[in-house]
């Protein structure tokens, strides 16, 4: 957060135990990572604790004897807001604000605040403001403040200057509508550059994982780029492409991607749909999984099934799975005698450790992933002859009168385009 004294916040984590979606985590490691998500927008978490819920209570979610022990242990410690690691409601938002007299904020406002943050590009920008709006639509906030900019984020964290105004339902309805057609532009604009990258002949390759996971430290260890890279919870918010030439020569492209994260909020699934094309447009997706993390199982999981939810939206084909290698990094934190998962390749980011294996499981994937096919060309159409020597790899020869005989080994799109003509 910029200018003035640090926020000061606590976090509370509703535990569910008969929730099954909770059980796959510890309560300790989501805790946590709570207060990581936090600290990424600067606040200090001067209190934070376990609360397990025994009934759901419609009006304020935690029991009253849960909210007095929170009010207690926040008295005197000039906490601005406090952090509910779960949905509310905007009901239960607003009576959790009495009964502590501060701003809470729940789960989704906090990551949505986060991106607010980190989105560097304009169509980033667009894809959280869009989600917020999406959010904030339904919500009895009574700041609006992300029109004023005085901070990063969308001032769900309130404080001194900034106006408090109603939010206009018809405005905010106004401004989607906006929003959703300048982000339709902008998709239409990242088509233009999907197609310019399918005329040059490199297979696209996606990192994906948990945040924090490693990704952006892997992209520059393999392509010499200086992406950000911070220990820190979603540095990366705008995809970053760098062509990488493997050891056998091919080239491809690498693609970082935003981190995932457990109950990603829905409003930013959908508005960050355009960011996500690009693990759809793929050829392969590097699973980057930090391998030395507590919690490491449960956040494979967790990017898994936003994987499986694109493909039940139809942004991935039914198979998806065929293009993914899984990549355990951070190696360098693990002991020798920890054997890796079956079937992923281990390395680590910092001291470069395999790499080189990665490399090489990338190229045979792509080959494997390649089909053979024969052409008879006349000797005179060298554009396509040209063109099956670059976009894929000619395994025979054969100059004949009138014709030349090629074997070539080509990506299914690439066959496709070809057979298909100019």
């Amino acid at each position: 957060m910029s200018g003035g004294s640090p926020v000061r916040a606590a976090v509370i984590l509703p535990w569910d135990r008969e929730d099954r979606a909770s059980a796959a985590r510890a309560a300790e490691a989501r805790l946590t990572e709570a207060a990581n998500l936090a600290a990424a927008i600067g606040l200090v978490v001067v209190h934070s604790a376990i609360l397990p819920l025994r009934a759901v209570r419609p009006s304020t979610l935690l029991g009253p004897g849960q909210i007095e022990l929170v009010a207690q242990a926040i008295a005197g410690q000039s906490v601005t807001v406090i952090i509910v690691d779960s949905a509310l409601s905007p009901v239960q938002q607003r009576n959790l604000e009495r009964a502590w007299g501060c701003k809470v904020i729940d789960r989704t406002g906090l990551i949505l605040d986060i991106f607010g943050e980190r989105a560097a590009t304009r169509e980033g920008a667009l894809q959280v403001e869009l989600a917020h709006l999406e959010y904030q639509r339904s919500r009895l906030v009574r700041s609006w403040t992300h029109l004023e900019r005085q901070r990063g984020g969308f001032g769900f964290l309130g404080g001194p200057g900034e106006t408090q105004i109603e939010a206009d339902r018809r405005l905010i309805g106004e401004r989607i509508v906006r929003l959703k057609r300048d982000l339709d532009q902008v998709r239409r604009t990242r088509g233009l550059h999907r197609a310019a990258r399918r005329r040059v002949p490199f297979p696209v390759v996606a990192l994906v994982g948990y945040t924090n996971a490693g990704k952006s430290t892997l992209f520059n260890a393999m392509t010499g780029a200086a992406v950000e890279a911070r220990d820190q919870v979603f540095a990366t918010l705008d995809p970053t492409m760098r062509a990488l030439r493997l050891a056998s020569g091919r080239r491809v492209i690498l693609s970082d991607t935003v981190g995932f994260i457990s109950e990603l909020p829905t409003e930013l699934v959908a508005a960050f749909r355009a960011t996500l094309e690009e693990v759809a447009e793929a050829e392969i997706i590097l699973h980057i999984r930090d391998a030395a993390h507590p919690d490491t199982l449960a956040q494979r999981a967790d990017v898994l099934a936003v994987l499986a939810g694109m493909a039940a939206d139809g942004m991935l084909e039914a198979d998806w799975q065929r293009r993914v290698i899984e990549v355990e990094n951070k190696a360098d934190l693990l002991a020798d005698s920890v054997p890796p998962r079956a079937g992923a390749i281990r390395v680590s980011a910092i001291t470069g450790a395999g790499i080189a294996d990665l490399e090489v499981a990338i190229d045979r994937r792509i080959t494997a992933g390649m089909e053979e096919a024969e052409y008879a060309l006349p000797p005179e159409d060298g554009a396509r002859i040209a063109w099956l020597y670059q976009h894929g790899e000619v395994i025979g020869r054969t100059d004949g009168e009138g014709a030349i005989r090629l074997r070539v080994r080509l990506l299914p799109a690439d066959r496709a385009r070809f057979e298909k003509g100019p």
